[in-house]
C-alpha cells in the first residue's frame, strides 16, 4: 500500500471509530489506529494482525514487556512505549476510580483494578489495598515473586496497615496460570492474616485471586469467615 493508499485508510479508520465507537472496530483495527499514532506513512494493518499473532489476544498484547514488543517485526522504540502507555493509563485510571468509591457498596471498582494492575503478570504478584473508615483506598502495596509463589507475611501486612492507620484491608493476588480457584495454602494465608487482623482491630474484607480468565473473590464465595 503507498502512502497516499495508507493515508486514506488510516481517515477511514478513524472516522469509523469516531462515528460509531470503539466496538465499530475489530481487533486488529483497534491496535492498527493505535499504531497510526507512532508509525507515520505506512500500511499498518499488518503490523496490528502480526501483534496478535504473536501473543494469541488483545489483552496480552497489552500485557507483554517492552522486549517482547520490540521482537515484532515493526515495532519500534515509540511503538511499544505506546502499548505500554495505554495499559499503565488504564491501571491509573481504574486506581483513581477505586480510590474514589465505597469499595463495600461498588466491588467491582476494586476487581476491576486488581486485574488490570495483575491479571497478566507472568510472575505471582501479591497486593495488599488498605482502606479508611469509609471503606475508600488510602493506599495499596505489592510484592513480587516467582511464576507460583510470592512470599507473604502478616506481620508485614498488620505492620503496613497500623503505619497507614487503615480500618481494613482487602488481600489481593494473581494466578499465572490463569485459574483463579483459591488453592490450599491461600485458604491457610487468608484465614491466618484474619487471625492477626482481629487484636487490632482490622477487617479483612476480601480475599481476591485475579488471572486471565477472571476472578474469585473469597468473600463472595463466603471463604473469608471459615
Amino acid at each position: 500500500m503507498d502512502a497516499e493508499l495508507a493515508k486514506g485508510h488510516r481517515e477511514r479508520l478513524r472516522k469509523k471509530y469516531l462515528e460509531a465507537g470503539i466496538g465499530s472496530l475489530h481487533d486488529y483495527e483497534q491496535l492498527e489506529l493505535l499504531l497510526t499514532f507512532v508509525i507515520p506513512r505506512k500500511d499498518v494493518k499488518p503490523v496490528a494482525k502480526k501483534l496478535l499473532k504473536t501473543f494469541k489476544s488483545f489483552s496480552r498484547v497489552f500485557d507483554a514487556s517492552l522486549e517482547e514488543l520490540r521482537a515484532v517485526d515493526g515495532i519500534g522504540e515509540n511503538a511499544s512505549v505506546l502499548i505500554k502507555l495505554v495499559k499503565d493509563s488504564c491501571g491509573k485510571y481504574l486506581e483513581d476510580k477505586a480510590v474514589c468509591t465505597d469499595i463495600v457498596s461498588n466491588p467491582a471498582a476494586v476487581i476491576d483494578f486488581a486485574r488490570m494492575s495483575l491479571g497478566g503478570l507472568k510472575n505471582e504478584t501479591f497486593m495488599i489495598i488498605y482502606l479508611n473508615v469509609k471503606n475508600h483506598v488510602i493506599d495499596y502495596e505489592t510484592s513480587h515473586g516467582t511464576v507460583d509463589y510470592a512470599a507473604v507475611y502478616p506481620r508485614n501486612i498488620i505492620q503496613g496497615a497500623l503505619s497507614r492507620n487503615a480500618s481494613a484491608i482487602i488481600l489481593v493476588h494473581n494466578h499465572p496460570s490463569g485459574h483463579c480457584d483459591p488453592s490450599k495454602e491461600d485458604l491457610t494465608l487468608t484465614a491466618t492474616v484474619k487471625s492477626a487482623c482481629k487484636p487490632v482491630s482490622i477487617n479483612l474484607l476480601d480475599h481476591i485471586i485475579v488471572g486471565k480468565s477472571g476472578y474469585t473473590s473469597m468473600a463472595e464465595k463466603n471463604l473469608i469467615n471459615l
